[in-house]
């Protein structure tokens, strides 16, 4: 009996799925029956002013054409009545003469006829008959205005509904990701005259593949593209991915997207370790200034916590003496830095590969100083003070330089202070460089072997500073990387 009821449950749960599944169908079939009339009656008033549209410049063409035979016609009327009608006028006049001349000519009374032929003469010589031009002065032809509108009515009887553009296809071989930048080339299956442009989709993702039904980041559009291929400049690397479509459209419809294309978009990426950073550094996101309230506070709380219990164990006097690698750790595995060290660290290591990070700072601040550094540099080691950091040093205590220091060792480097500063990490071959990021001028390079994986560091003293990560190494760099490999200064001769 159990079995059966269990069995049942199962056919009564399936069903119960089914006729959701077909509830749903039911639906979206009568959203498309509704979708149907809506978009019949929106082409067909679109067919019919389009027609209207076709109609009125029809009527139009013909109505100036019309015009011009008329106009043509006047003129040449014209013409022709003003020619008639002094014909006309001469005709009678030589008529008169004509009958005139005869009549003299019978005359029998001598001194008559001479004087009559003599006036007849001389009216026959100024008579309008022998003035006037008797080839017409406008033609009947009206050739000239004849029409043929065979082709047009060809081009007319071949209009039909615009087809729906071919779906493009993205040419992954001619895609170009550098430099921070992404050239998307794409191409239609056969040429098409009637295209207008192309719409172009694109979304940052940490998965390869499919799309998932839900992602972290949404489609970016980039409309009114007119050539086959775009590129998209200025883009930050935060992901590992970036997905495009593209689609291609006319001037009334738009056809099916491209099928998807993931591009692999790799970067850099950190966020800075609030927890490591000095009490009197304010650290949000990527971004840090100096508090010098900031020990003030942690004092504050100190004496919270004395005034909240006469635990010894919890006595502020021991929390003061306590070691520092016993100290309490806002982050496993790395306490905050104190004292004099000014720092802050990056929470990505580097332990392979090639890797460029920029970093903005105020040029007007007391002490600057950024580079790398291993896990182990002490809470209480300045950047550049020991072996466990390589870094470029900003010094406006008492007069402005730049140096580069390692191991307590210092040079002074000849040349303009940026207020931006890019910085070029390649882990295997131990080579730590800092460029003008504005003119990427290499600025030094430190040569080394690195025996551990390092760290994003940073230190600023009465001043601030912003990171930007997600970089890929710019080409610029590489290059120069190549050019300079035997050339660039080294660590070993800092002095």
């Amino acid at each position: 009996m159990d079995d059966q009821k269990e069995s049942l449950r199962k056919i009564i749960t399936t069903l119960a799925l089914k006729n959701e599944e077909i509830q749903n169908f039911i639906c979206c079939l009568k959203q498309n029956l509704e979708n149907l009339e809506a978009n019949s009656n929106r082409v067909q008033e679109d067919l019919e002013s389009e027609f209207s549209s076709l109609h009125a410049v029809l009527d139009e063409l013909k109505e100036g054409m019309v015009t011009r035979i008329k106009q043509e016609r006047a003129s040449r009327t014209y013409e022709l009545q003003s020619q008639l009608s002094a014909c006309t006028k001469a005709l009678e006049s030589s008529e008169e003469l004509l009958e005139l001349a005869n009549q003299t000519l019978c005359s029998s009374e001598n001194d008559s006829f001479t004087q009559a032929a003599k006036e007849i003469k001389d009216s026959v010589t100024m008579a309008p008959a022998f003035r006037l031009s008797l080839k017409a002065k406008a033609s009947d032809s009206m050739n000239h205005m004849m029409v043929d509108f065979t082709q047009e009515r060809k081009m007319l009887q071949a209009i039909t509904f615009l087809p729906v553009p071919a779906t493009p296809e993205i040419n992954v071989a001619e895609c170009q990701v550098f430099d921070n930048t992404i050239t998307v080339v794409w191409t239609l299956p056969e040429p098409d005259s009637k295209i207008d442009h192309y719409i172009l989709e694109y979304r940052k993702t940490n998965h390869e593949g499919s799309p998932r039904a839900r992602e972290d980041y949404p489609w970016m559009v980039v409309e009114g593209i007119k050539e086959t291929e775009y590129t998209l400049t200025g883009l930050r690397f935060d992901t590992r991915y970036m997905t495009f479509r593209v689609m291609a459209c006319n001037k009334a419809v738009a056809g099916e997207f491209s099928e998807l294309v993931t591009l692999e978009t790799h970067a850099f990426v950190f966020k800075l370790d609030a927890g490591s950073a000095h009490q009197n550094l304010k650290v949000e996101d990527l971004s840090v200034e100096w508090d010098s309230s900031g020990g003030k506070v942690a004092v504050q709380d100190i004496r919270k916590e004395k005034n909240r219990t006469s635990s010894p164990m919890h006595s502020p006097a021991r929390t003061a003496m306590m070691s520092p690698k016993r100290a309490p750790s806002a982050r496993v595995g790395r306490d905050r830095f104190t004292a004099e060290s000014y720092t802050v660290l990056g929470d990505a290591m580097i332990d392979a590969g090639q890797h460029y990070w920029e970093v903005r700072f105020d040029k007007e601040s007391k002490v600057f100083a950024a580079g790398v550094a291993l896990r182990s540099l002490g809470r209480f080691d300045q950047l550049g003070k020991s072996n466990a950091s390589w870094c470029i040093h900003l010094n406006n205590w008492l007069q402005q330089s730049l140096t580069a220091k390692h191991n307590n060792k210092a040079r002074t480097l000849d040349c303009p202070i940026p207020d931006r500063i890019g910085i070029y990490c390649n882990y295997e071959e131990g080579t730590l460089s800092f460029y003008n990021s504005r003119t990427k001028t290499l600025l030094h390079t430190f040569r080394t072997k690195f025996q551990q994986p390092v760290i994003p560091a940073f230190m600023v003293w009465n001043g601030s500073f912003s990171v930007q990560t997600g970089l890929q190494v710019p080409s610029i760099v590489l290059c120069g990387q190549k050019r300079n490999s035997n050339t660039s200064s080294s660590n070993a001769s800092l002095t």
